[in-house]
């Protein structure tokens, strides 16, 4: 177990080996990739984000299905799907004005400069979020997902119903999933038998503290942010 001092402040950490407890990333990508790989441009990499996990642990990861590593980064979800702002998503909504995050499969397209600087336009391809383009749905780098949010508020704030990414990364999300990439949204983490999540909230667990990170689960990446 890490100590407490070794809590995740880094906006993201370099890429792990696949460890037992990531497996479901893996897999969940292989399988969302498979299911829409006529739609896809590049299939080298995927971006699966497990909104099961709490805004203060690294919930959007870069799995490389050619390179077997995982990359995880800090992502906000949408005010819609969260009223009570605790940190948690409650709900998905694709519907315009809700202000809420989209569960599904996204295809990642074109960049342009807009009120975040550089940002990355989605299009959905799945029902619950078919609406994503219209919404103007993207990727975005924000002040309210900066790691040292989760230090002052022990979570991230809460964007507009994009996938807001700490300031500095939006190359990164280029880089990693831009130009034709799949992106795939949705309580990954407990949709997964045997669950690899924990309930972090039970009996007033401190979210912010690694040393609270479950055992041979997401120790791994828990170990890299420390050593950023």
């Amino acid at each position: 177990m890490l100590a407490a001092s070794a809590m995740p402040t880094a906006a993201f950490a370099r890429a792990s080996s696949v460890a037992q407890g990531q497996r479901y990333l893996v897999d969940r990508a292989r399988q969302e990739m498979e299911r829409v790989s006529g739609r896809l441009w590049r299939r080298d990499k995927v971006g699966i984000v497990d909104f099961g996990l709490r805004s203060s642990q690294p919930r959007l990861f870069v799995v490389d299905m050619l390179g077997g590593t995982v990359r995880p980064y800090l992502v906000a979800h949408g005010r819609g799907s969260d009223p009570q702002h605790d940190g948690w998503l409650k709900s998905f909504s694709g519907t315009p004005g809700s202000l809420a995050t989209s569960r599904g499969a996204y295809l990642t397209m074109e960049w342009y400069n807009g009120k975040y600087g550089s940002s990355m336009r989605l299009e959905g391809l799945d029902p619950d979020n078919h609406t994503a383009f219209d919404r103007a749905i993207v990727v975005h780098e924000a002040w309210y997902a900066a790691p040292d949010m989760i230090g002052k508020w022990g979570k991230l704030g809460r964007s507009e119903g994009c996938f807001a990414v700490p300031p500095g990364l939006n190359k990164d999300m280029l880089y990693h999933l831009g130009g034709g990439r799949l992106i795939f949204a949705d309580k990954i983490s407990e949709q997964t038998s045997p669950s690899p999540k924990r309930e972090w909230a039970a009996n007033g667990a401190d979210t912010k503290s690694a040393s609270d990170a479950p055992d041979g689960e997401f120790q791994s990446l828990w170990k890299a942010f420390g050593d950023k």
